[in-house]
């Protein structure tokens, strides 16, 4: 529960909430997505083409798909620094509190949590690569793919960054600390994470069963960050997965389409791959993580009851 209880470190009242999440949703629906704007008014041929995409699809312009890409980080920049703003200047405590109950953030985890799930995602690409490599066509661009990767190694992260700490790290002690049950504040932001995935693209082509996989993800993403105490082993995980499918395959009806190596032409369908990753790899990956790191207690972490702390000093709590 300590990760949970890390929000109790700093103001935790019901307006503290509200203030930063306008100021998240101000930060990245107005100020982080300016450049975005900029650069689809410059693309555009006359204004009317301009608001036409606006509200449909920046990268019908012509845009290039990899400025489009950054682009398109940049507003998640813009929620993200605004999410730190709310922590220290409303919720008056620490940032890393809301990345982890340690003292300072364990990259060794995000790195591995990232590397066996990269591991993971590239076997599996390549599983559906030869088993009907009919769907896919070779698109390698030296110069484009290089740009891809550059972007996706060094920038993406600030996206599934941003996504984790709202999702697994505010909301999470958010809700907990509100309801006092941690099983309530897993299932809530999973399920507030599904449905916001329902804006997707993917969504409209695949219909609301792809929900199984979006909800599933998040519940497996709270349950590493409830059992391992901090959203580290999250911001890996979901690192990888996005920059291995930025890098790797690509569609023209997935929310992000870039110039990676593969680019897959099957007619959108609910397979194997949407039920795979819920049911069989996110099981295997939470046996490896326990392993990894000893995890005990599952009922107390993920069942139980959220305690305020009783405050020895700015870094040691005990529950009441």
């Amino acid at each position: 529960m300590k990760f949970i209880q890390q929000a109790y470190k700093g103001h935790n009242e019901w307006w503290a909430y509200s203030v930063t999440i306008i100021i998240l949703f101000f930060g990245w629906q107005f100020i982080g997505v300016i450049p975005l704007i900029g650069a689809a008014y410059y693309y555009a041929d006359d204004t009317s083409e301009f608001m036409t995409s606006a509200n449909d699809n920046f990268a019908t312009l012509g845009m290039d798909a990899n400025l489009y890409l950054f682009l398109i980080i940049l507003t998640f920049l813009g929620g993200l620094l605004s999410l730190f703003l709310g922590i220290k200047f409303i919720h008056k405590r620490k940032i890393v509190t809301l990345i982890t109950s340690r003292n300072k953030v364990d990259w060794n985890r995000v790195f591995y949590a990232f590397s066996i799930w990269a591991i993971i995602g590239v076997f599996m690409i390549a599983v559906g690569y030869l088993i009907s490599p009919e769907d896919y066509v070779w698109n390698f661009k030296l110069v484009p793919f290089f740009i891809l990767v550059v972007i996706s190694f060094l920038f993406l992260p600030i996206q599934t960054s941003m996504e984790e700490l709202l999702f697994r790290g505010y909301l999470m002690q958010g809700f907990g600390t509100w309801f006092k049950k941690s099983f309530v504040a897993l299932l809530l932001t999973s399920v507030i994470f599904g449905l916001l995935h329902g804006l997707n693209p993917e969504v409209e082509k695949l219909g609301w069963i792809s929900m199984v996989y979006y909800i599933g993800t998040g519940l497996v993403l709270g349950i590493f960050t409830l059992m391992d105490e901090g959203t580290e082993l999250a911001l890996g995980f979901h690192a990888a997965n996005n920059i291995i499918a930025a890098v790797l395959v690509t569609t023209n009806w997935t929310v992000f389409q870039t110039d990676a190596l593969l680019v897959d032409i099957s007619e959108p369908s609910v397979g194997w791959e949407m039920f795979v990753p819920v049911l069989i790899l996110y099981p295997l990956v939470l046996f490896i993580f326990s392993k990894k790191y000893g995890w005990t207690n599952w009922q107390e972490k993920l069942m139980g009851t959220i305690y305020k702390p009783i405050e020895l000093n700015e870094d040691k709590f005990i529950a009441n």
